[in-house]
C-alpha cells in the first residue's frame, strides 16, 4: 500500500551511509509510463534548497520520469557545489534509466549548511537504480526519513485506477507546504492541467493546513507522477477527491508523528465571513506557544485562543465569540461558558472549536502541543 501500488511504478530504498544512523538514506521512485504527466508543489520559502531550485526547472515542462531523494543532508546553502551536486544526483539517475536528466526530480532532507558527501550518495544511486522493484515503495518511505519515528505510507482506489503515496516529516512542520517530502503516484490517465489543479487543491486543504510549529522549510516539495498503466480516464472531481483523501492521510501521519508531541489538535473555525479568515484565526492559535504548552499540560486555557484570535484581521465580534474543547463549551459569548473541569485532555486528540459568528465559512487547522520532548530534540538537532 504504497507507490508501487499503482500500475507502472518501481521504487528501491538503500543505504548509501548519509545518515550517521546507519539506517536507509536514498530512494529513488521511477514511472515507467507509458504516460509521463507529473505535477508538483514547492516550499514558498524564499531561502530553497538546491534541490527545489533544480526541481522547479524539472517540472517547468509538466513532467517527470523518476524522482531521486536522499535522507541524510539538506543540500541548502552549499554554493555552487551543492547545486552541482543535485545536478549531477539526475544526470546519474538519467544514465541508469535512459532518460534526460531534465526528467528528474531530485528531493534532499536534513541538515541545512551541510555538503553533501557525494561519493556515498552516488553509490547510493547506483544501488538504488539496481535494486528497483515492483514492491519497493515501502523501502523508498523508510530511506527518505529523518526524525520520523515511523514510514509514511497511503493509498486510494478508484474505478480501474489507484494513487500511493510515501512521506517524510516529523518537525519544521509548516505551510507553505508544510516541510515535507512526498512522492504521490497514479496509473491515471491524467493530463498536465488536470494533475496540476489537482494536486494544488489537494495540498490547500491538507498540507497547507498542517502548522505542527510554525517553521517553514527550505525544502518542501510534494511531487504527483502519473504514468496512465491502468488506460482509465477518471473525472476531475473524481480524481481530485481521491488525491485530497491521500494527501489528509498522509498529512495526519506526518502531524501523529511531530517530534515529541502528546496531542493531535484539530482547530475549528466555524462561521466564519469566509474561509480565509478561518484559516487566518487556525493559524494563528496554532502557533501560539502559550496555548500549545496549555494543551501539553492539559490545561484549557481558552483565554489564550481568544487572545491569538484577537491579532487577526478576521472579521467577528470579539465579545461574541464562542470556543469549545472536546465539545465542551468553556466560552460563550465572550464571557465563561461551562466549567473547565468538564473537560478531558488525556487522550491524544484534541478539537478545540471557534465559533466566529460572522458568517458560514469554516476551516480546520491541525497543529500538536509543544512539549518537553520537542524542546530536547531540536535543541542539539546538528550535534
Amino acid at each position: 500500500m504504497t507507490v508501487t501500488t499503482p500500475q507502472g511504478f518501481r521504487a528501491s530504498g538503500v543505504t548509501a551511509g548519509l545518515k550517521a544512523s546507519g539506517t536507509p538514506d536514498v530512494a529513488l521512485v521511477v514511472n515507467d509510463g507509458p504516460s509521463d504527466v507529473a505535477a508538483a508543489v514547492f516550499t514558498t520559502n524564499r531561502c530553497k534548497a538546491n534541490p527545489v531550485l533544480w526541481s522547479e526547472q524539472v517540472m517547468a515542462g509538466r513532467k517527470a520520469r523518476a524522482c531521486v531523494l536522499n535522507s541524510g543532508g539538506a543540500n541548502c546553502y552549499t554554493g555552487p557545489q551543492g547545486f552541482q551536486a543535485t545536478h549531477a544526483s539526475a544526470e546519474l539517475v538519467a544514465s541508469r534509466l535512459g532518460i534526460g536528466a531534465i526528467d528528474v526530480v531530485v528531493c534532499s532532507t536534513g541538515l541545512i549548511g551541510e555538503q553533501l558527501e557525494t561519493e556515498k550518495l552516488n553509490a547510493g544511486i547506483e544501488q538504488a537504480a539496481e535494486t528497483l522493484s515492483a514492491t519497493g515503495g515501502a523501502a523508498a518511505a523508510e530511506a527518505i526519513m529523518t526524525t520520523d519515528t515511523r514510514s509514511k505510507q497511503a493509498v486510494r482506489e478508484g474505478e480501474g485506477w489507484s494513487i500511493g503515496g510515501i512521506a517524510k516529516g516529523a518537525g519544521m512542520l509548516a505551510p507553505a507546504l508544510a516541510t515535507m517530502l512526498v512522492v504521490v503516484t497514479t496509473d491515471a490517465e491524467v493530463d498536465a492541467e488536470t494533475a496540476d489543479r489537482a494536486l494544488r487543491e489537494a495540498t490547500r486543504v491538507t498540507f497547507d493546513r498542517l502548522d505542527s510549529d510554525g517553521c517553514m522549510s527550505t525544502n518542501d516539495t510534494v511531487l504527483l507522477m502519473c504514468s496512465g498503466a491502468s488506460g482509465v480516464t477518471p473525472g476531475e472531481r473524481e480524481f481530485t477527491g481521491r488525491l485530497t483523501e491521500l494527501c489528509h492521510d498522509l498529512a495526519q501521519q506526518l502531524l501523529g508523528d511531530a517530534e515529541g508531541a502528546e496531542h493531535d489538535i484539530a482547530i475549528e473555525v466555524v462561521n466564519a465571513a469566509t474561509e480565509d479568515d478561518a484559516v487566518e484565526v487556525g493559524r494563528a492559535i496554532a502557533r501560539s506557544n502559550l496555548f500549545k504548552c496549555a494543551v501539553f499540560g492539559r490545561d484549557p486555557n481558552w483565554g489564550r485562543i481568544l487572545a491569538s484570535a484577537g491579532t487577526t484581521r478576521a472579521a467577528f465580534d470579539p465579545a461574541a465569540l464562542d470556543v469549545a474543547f472536546n465539545g465542551v463549551w468553556v466560552c460563550r459569548g465572550g464571557e465563561p461558558g461551562e466549567s473547565r473541569e468538564k473537560v478531558d485532555l488525556t487522550e491524544r486528540a484534541v478539537t478545540v472549536t471557534v465559533d466566529l459568528k460572522a458568517g458560514t465559512e469554516s476551516a480546520t487547522i491541525w497543529t500538536n502541543d509543544l512539549t518537553h520532548a520537542y524542546v530536547h530534540e531540536n535543541s542539539a538537532y546538528s550535534t
